[in-house]
């Protein structure tokens, strides 16, 4: 369970870089890698980022807990 934390922590942080470069520099890289936003390819990276930022989700309350 460890490493699907940390595949969908890594996967939630390459999305936000990529939602930055959008927001700065109005480049989207996932766009540019597979030839536009309505590919196949940038969907599925898309919906895997989307995934996993639902399932992050369910990691708040190990992360706010009070130990």
């Amino acid at each position: 369970m460890k490493a699907l934390n940390v595949i969908s922590l890594i996967l939630v942080i390459l999305g936000g870089l990529n939602w930055l470069s959008v927001g700065l520099f109005e480049y989207d890289v996932v766009s540019e890698i597979f030839g536009g936003a309505d590919e196949v390819g940038s969907r599925i990276v898309y919906t895997v980022v989307g995934i996993a930022a639902l399932y992050a989700l369910a990691l708040f309350p190990k992360v706010s807990r009070d130990d």
